[in-house]
């Protein structure tokens, strides 16, 4: 496998990249993973691996080659093109030695991952899988990055060749097959092979959980929960925040994570009580945290539409809580939310109607409660981890078959 984000990074890709080695290991498989440094959310390098070069270790069953690469405290065009192209040039110079493979996958972010995994294949003589999370050709043109309209038409040309270099490919969302397939990759080779929960559901008291973080009984507690970046758009929670000072109105809204942006947020958020900060929650408090609080936002800005789904959405889905998606209606994210009944979807980058929607939910608790009961009974019948390990299990097989 060749994946940028790897453990123990416990948000984002990293995590479904760590499951899927693990299980492959888990069932036989001598499984290597090419790796970068863990960096995000925070986009800092962990203690532990700064300043190392090239690493080799053992996590879960699995042998871990990782690489060192640049981290770009703030996103720009230009610096997420250094940042790929150490990813690139590290790779080449330095692959995993003594390692045959049968097969190799590549996540996807990074492009840097595509090209390397690619090249594995073709010098080892081997099927490619590549599983896209994000279209990054999309998300130039759609996330506000610095420079991203200029990049976008490069990053697209290039994620186009990659996929349809691959045998197969998979989209974590049924949104994605049509751009993917005007990439030229036949219809035959794209399969939907959509994330799984990676989190155990709350086991804790949520009252207790509360009061330990501070949360008053009597008031809206509205979580966000994740990386802190340009496409998220979290401006609008922070102006929501405003505008519930402004109405003296009993809600909390609360960020919980990293991310390039977190510092912005937290310039443009001075002086307002009705928004907290929290660090990134470790993997066992994640749960209980997510489960404390009375409504889950995700958010996007107008722009993005078909460039990504967030990984948060399962695990929001499995601590029974109601979802407010303030994305764009046409886009993944939003069928994703409106399928799974868990929540209600608003206009993108407008604080009035987050408020709004956020203050329905409080006055309607058993309305409430119906739609947060719907979440864990979505991962049971769709994103179980089980189901969604074989998924990509069988896109192995499906790309091994009669070699």
């Amino acid at each position: 496998m060749v994946s940028t984000n790897y453990a123990p990074e416990h948000t984002g890709i990293g995590p479904y990249s760590t499951q899927i080695a693990e299980h492959l290991a888990a069932s036989g498989a001598d499984t290597h993973v090419l790796a970068g440094m863990p960096h995000y959310p925070a986009w800092r390098v962990a203690e532990g691996y700064r300043g190392q070069w090239r690493m080799r270790e053992r996590r879960g069953g699995v042998t871990v080659h990782r690489r060192r690469h640049t981290v770009p405290p703030r996103q720009t065009a230009l610096r997420r093109a250094v940042f790929e192209a150490s990813i690139l040039a590290h790779g080449v110079v330095a692959p995993p030695h003594g390692v045959r493979p049968d097969v190799v996958l590549s996540q996807m972010p990074t492009l840097a991952a595509g090209v390397l995994g690619g090249r594995l294949a073709r010098r080892a003589g081997v099927p490619h899988v590549v599983v896209v999370q994000d279209l990054m050709g999309a998300a130039a043109a759609q996330s506000g990055i610095q420079g991203g309209g200029r990049a976008a038409a490069v990053a697209g040309a290039l994620e186009a060749r990659i996929l349809r270099g691959a045998d197969v490919v998979g989209v974590v969302h049924e949104s994605f097959v049509d751009r993917v397939t005007a990439m030229g990759v036949p219809r035959a080779r794209v399969h939907v092979v959509p994330n799984w929960t990676h989190v155990k559901g709350p086991s804790g008291d949520r009252a207790e959980t509360r009061a330990r973080l501070g949360w008053q009984a009597d008031e809206t507690v509205v979580l966000h929960a994740g990386n802190m970046g340009l496409k998220q758009g979290l401006e609008v929670l922070v102006e929501a925040a405003r505008l519930a000072d402004q109405e003296a109105a009993p809600v909390r809204f609360v960020l919980m994570g990293d991310g390039n942006q977190r510092a912005h947020l937290q310039q443009l958020a001075a002086g307002s009580s009705a928004l907290t900060f929290l660090p990134p929650a470790g993997a066992e408090e994640f749960p209980e945290v997510l489960a404390a609080a009375d409504v889950l936002a995700v958010t996007q800005k107008a722009s993005v539409l078909d460039m990504s789904l967030p990984s948060k959405l399962t695990s929001y889905f499995m601590t029974g809580r109601p979802v407010i998606a303030s994305v764009a209606a046409e886009g993944g994210t939003a069928q994703e939310v409106l399928r799974s009944g868990a929540g209600t979807v608003i206009a993108p980058e407008d604080p009035k109607a987050l408020l709004a929607e956020v203050r329905a939910l409080a006055a309607d608790p058993e309305g409430a409660s119906r739609l947060g009961a719907r979440g864990p009974q979505y991962v049971e019948q769709r994103l179980s981890s089980r189901a969604g390990l074989e998924r990509i299990t069988a896109l192995l097989r499906l790309a091994t078959a009669g070699r």
